[in-house]
């Protein structure tokens, strides 16, 4: 059983946003007006985030991609009194939108706060509409959204590869975000497989997780900038 990861490495990330627009257009993430996104509002699957190191004055501002750590001991799925959200066998944490009662519950309890709650119904300025990915709903008002490592990709992989009578391959299933990268700085796969390349990259002594002492084990791993 395939366990799937995330490695992200920070010497090459250059902070474009790819990701986060491919990741709009890929999972129908409605855009946010201005008012909105001022009072809090806005919504991404996956957000750069400023880290600050050192001491003033001489302070470095890093931007970090975050999406869904999609955590091995997830805090959110026990928290949620209608099992909406889960940690299927996968190793993804997945979101069922139709049982979501938008308690908000799994949004307090991620220290990673990359859960977002639909405070309006979506829409779309013409003509954006037109290009609303088929193979992803449309959430309604009133639930939470995340990241779900593009989930309707690997299923979509899992059919070509029964079709075709083979396992599946690395580089079969990747993410929005991780195709979209021009620098080649994200890398997906299976971190049971140890010969896959993010098996290979969170071994690395640059490998670390955010907030790892919280024991949430996190499935994305950054590789630390070389000096």
């Amino acid at each position: 059983m395939p366990r799937w990861g995330m490695v992200i490495d920070l010497d090459k990330c250059t902070a474009c946003q790819a990701c986060v627009i491919a990741c709009k257009m890929e999972n129908n993430i409605a855009p946010t007006n201005p008012d909105a996104a001022w009072q809090g509002g806005g919504m991404l699957w996956i957000k750069l985030v400023n880290a600050i190191e050192g001491e003033y004055p001489e302070t470095r501002v890093r931007l970090i991609p975050r999406p869904c750590m999609h955590c091995e001991h997830p805090p959110c799925t026990k928290v949620c009194p209608t099992k909406a959200t889960y940690k299927d066998p996968e190793g993804l944490v997945a979101q069922i939108y139709g049982q979501c009662i938008g308690c908000r519950y799994c949004a307090n309890a991620c220290p990673y706060t990359v859960k977002y709650f639909n405070w309006a119904a979506p829409s779309w300025p013409s003509p954006l509409e037109k290009g609303l990915n088929p193979d992803v709903a449309v959430r309604p008002k009133g639930v939470i959204e995340k990241c779900t490592f593009c989930h309707h990709r690997l299923q979509k992989a899992k059919e070509q590869a029964r079709a075709e009578g083979r396992e599946l391959r690395e580089g079969d299933y990747v993410p929005a975000c991780v195709q979209s990268c021009p620098s080649k700085a994200m890398y997906f796969g299976d971190l049971e497989d140890p010969n896959s390349t993010v098996a290979k990259l969170a071994r690395e002594t640059r490998a670390f997780r955010l907030l790892e002492d919280l024991g949430t084990a996190p499935q994305v791993y950054y590789l630390a900038e070389e000096d």
